[in-house]
């Protein structure tokens, strides 16, 4: 299934999310908190996450009742809260190629919107959902709280782990992919093994989502990525093609490139372009290409014990998706 086809397909179901949190939103007295929770929520997005909770309940051989459509907006808004809360963590003015919230309302506005979706999110898992459900969610808003700490000492120490890397990527990306997965086999009441497999999937997705991530930053187009070139860079985030080089790359590149992140983030944004060429040089963007795509390979091996039907093809079509995507 290629990508034009997946997401005609999934067309129909992310405006039936649409829809449910265009209701649900309706119920915000204060016009401002209304404003920035619309700018956070309908300025673009795939709905990944509540599609993927969808898709997992249906894999499960459940129904899609209203209160499924309501679960699964939770998890987009625990995205949408984290993105608000990242902008203002991050200084960032562009999100998705439009000014950030922060930069329209100021920090403390765009905090509390944040915790609103965050607090309205853990309330339908609680109520539409169940104890289980709210576990999973709990567990991966803590998950990712932890990742954020992890990924800037990891940042300031210039620490060259790549399993540090990756632990940070299971918390702030794996693990808002693989709850939805794991919460839709629960609300279908599906079997251990299959909540196992479906989460197994989630978190091997999620990771190759931010491999992808972390090479669209070099490589992206910004007009798309709605970001500039090198961004991560900037910010000194310690990516998986970064870390490739800084592991093959001879010590005198080596050292050029711990000294820019070292150095000021004005600094390193006008040396970019240098960044890219030691990194190309040295198969950093090969290699993380080629972690993604076995990434995806695991996730779609997980779902070896479903049957074949609709959802477990749209779920396979996800994985390639992921690896295609420009944005």
């Amino acid at each position: 299934m290629n990508r034009d086809e997946l997401l005609a397909r999934l067309k129909p179901e992310m405006a039936r999310i649409d829809a449910a949190m265009g209701k649900d939103l309706a119920e915000i007295v204060n016009p401002t908190l209304h404003e920035i929770i619309h700018h956070g929520i309908f300025n673009g997005g795939k709905r990944v996450r509540p599609l993927l909770m969808l898709l997992a309940t249906n894999l499960c051989a459940a129904e899609l009742s209203p209160d499924a459509y309501r679960l699964a907006m939770s998890f987009e808004y625990l995205h949408a809260a984290s993105l608000l809360h990242d902008d203002v963590i991050d200084h960032a003015e562009q999100r998705r190629g439009k000014p950030s919230a922060n930069t329209l309302w100021g920090n403390s506005n765009v905090i509390l919107a944040g915790d609103y979706l965050h607090t309205r999110a853990m309330t339908l898992a609680g109520t539409v959902g169940n104890a289980e459900i709210l576990a999973v969610i709990g567990k991966a808003t803590a998950s990712m709280v932890e990742a954020e700490f992890l990924q800037a000492k990891t940042a300031m120490e210039i620490d060259r782990s790549v399993e540090n890397y990756f632990s940070v990527l299971a918390g702030k990306t794996g693990a808002l992919i693989s709850s939805p997965c794991e919460a839709g086999a629960i609300f279908a009441k599906a079997s251990a093994q299959e909540r196992q497999a479906l989460h197994d999937y989630g978190q091997a997705l999620g990771l190759a989502f931010q491999v992808v991530d972390d090479l669209l930053d070099y490589q992206g187009d910004p007009t798309k990525t709605g970001k500039a070139v090198g961004n991560d860079f900037q910010e000194g985030k310690m990516t998986l093609p970064l870390l490739h080089a800084l592991d093959q790359a001879e010590a005198s590149q080596r050292d050029q490139l711990l000294a820019l992140l070292a150095a000021s983030p004005e600094e390193r944004q006008n040396e970019v372009a240098t960044a890219h060429a030691i990194i190309d040089a040295n198969n950093g963007f090969i290699h993380a290409r080629e972690k993604a795509e076995s990434l995806v390979k695991k996730a779609c091996a997980a779902l070896a014990p479903f049957p074949d039907n609709e959802a477990k093809k749209m779920l396979l079509g996800l994985g390639q998706y992921v690896l295609t995507r420009q944005k």
